[in-house]
């Protein structure tokens, strides 16, 4: 283990989730259980576990070096084939790395973005259709392309095999659990005919209705807009020649000045979502056209659509979102920026290593509820 893996003990906190002190660092409870292979343990529950537990590398007696620049290379749309010759790996190893921090990534997702609160504003979203080895899969709607346009964070992602309402429905509840309960929020979509519905679908809150019985009444954010551009094309040709824009919920002065808020541009468009979806084309080996390594599971895909989003999220500058520097000109003259640093996330760049091994703390301990009767409480007799 190097040196950047090995932690406080202090710093750790127990993964066991039946333990009462479950995800609390600096509780004073962890202890170190081993030196070759450093180990720790919980002096509430007993429980030992490995350094690496909640990580990627959980289990793994491989080189992490080694398994880092793997993984970099998948997610800068090397092939798996390509990786197997160069290192001698067997290509087996490899997918079982790419699962693991594919797996990694989804966690960290959600821990992170989801629970992130975001002042959305302004989101695109688009799907994406993907050829694979004997099947036809769909990513989206804001699913692989769902990004928030003034800071380009990606959103999440959803694999399916059809392209109907479940798979809006599924993608857009994680994108509401990006967002703030009520913030104003623009959405752009393409001309698919599920979009509007499934966006008031998600985008609800509960109404208490006083004094009255049954559930709570669901009621559509005052603040949401949504609006979709439409491409036409020739017959029989696939150039784009003509863009249809409609508003199919809120006013114009309000879908202009969201896209003024977010730097989206002064008309209703698609261009950003375009674009990643180029980016994800071009990152992911399995995404491209035409290709001798297309996916057969669609658990590969998800995994590798995770693995890809999270590092485009954390790990890499966007030259878009790089901030002049004219106060301070010991720093270089412009400040790059990530996704996630953008979004206030984070304030710094992570390294893939720092991806793969940052630990999520579990759920907080919750006892178990009591049943039965309470235990009767019995007096002793007076001896007066």
């Amino acid at each position: 283990m190097t040196k950047a893996e090995t932690q406080n003990a202090q710093d750790i906190f127990c993964p066991n989730p039946e333990c009462e002190a479950s995800g609390q660092g600096n509780a004073g409870n962890i202890v170190s259980h081993g030196r070759k292979r450093p180990r720790y343990k919980c002096k509430r529950c007993g429980k030992s576990f490995s350094a690496k537990q909640g990580t990627m590398f959980a289990g793994l007696r491989s080189d992490s070096t080694l398994v880092v620049i793997v993984i970099t290379l998948l997610a800068s749309g090397c092939p798996v084939q390509a990786i197997v010759h160069a290192y001698g790996l067997d290509e087996r190893t490899v997918a079982d790395w790419r699962d693991r921090a594919g797996q990694h990534c989804e966690k960290v997702h959600q821990a992170i973005v989801e629970q992130g609160g975001l002042e959305l504003a302004h989101v695109q979203a688009d799907e994406i259709r993907v050829k694979g080895s004997g099947i036809l899969l769909w990513l989206g709607p804001k699913g692989h392309p769902a990004m928030m346009v003034g800071t380009r964070l990606w959103l999440g992602g959803v694999v399916s095999i059809r392209r109907d309402r479940t798979l809006a429905d599924r993608r857009l509840a994680g994108v509401r659990r990006c967002a703030r309960t009520g913030c104003a929020l623009l959405v752009i979509t393409a001309g698919w005919a599920a979009y509007p519905k499934a966006i008031l679908r998600a985008f609800r809150h509960k109404v208490v209705r006083q004094g009255r019985r049954g559930r709570c009444q669901l009621q559509v954010w005052e603040t949401l807009a949504i609006a979709c551009g439409i491409q036409q094309t020739r017959q029989g040709g696939a150039a784009v020649f003509a863009l249809t824009r409609r508003i199919l919920r809120g006013t114009p002065t309000f879908v202009v000045q969201q896209l003024i808020h977010s730097h989206g541009g002064l008309l209703i468009n698609t261009a950003y979502i375009e674009r990643l979806n180029a980016t994800f084309r071009e990152r992911l080996a399995i995404l491209t056209r035409r290709s001798r390594h297309a996916t057969k599971r669609q658990e590969t895909l998800h995994s590798a659509l995770f693995l890809l989003g999270t590092i485009y999220n954390f790990c890499t500058y966007h030259h878009s979102l790089r901030q002049p520097n004219f106060d301070q000109p010991q720093l270089p003259r412009w400040q790059q920026q990530t996704p996630a640093m953008a979004s206030g996330l984070t304030h710094h760049l992570w390294s893939v290593h720092e991806l793969l091994a940052f630990k999520i703390p579990p759920p907080p301990f919750t006892p178990p509820k009591r049943r039965g009767r309470p235990p009767k409480i019995r007096t002793l007799p007076s001896t007066t």
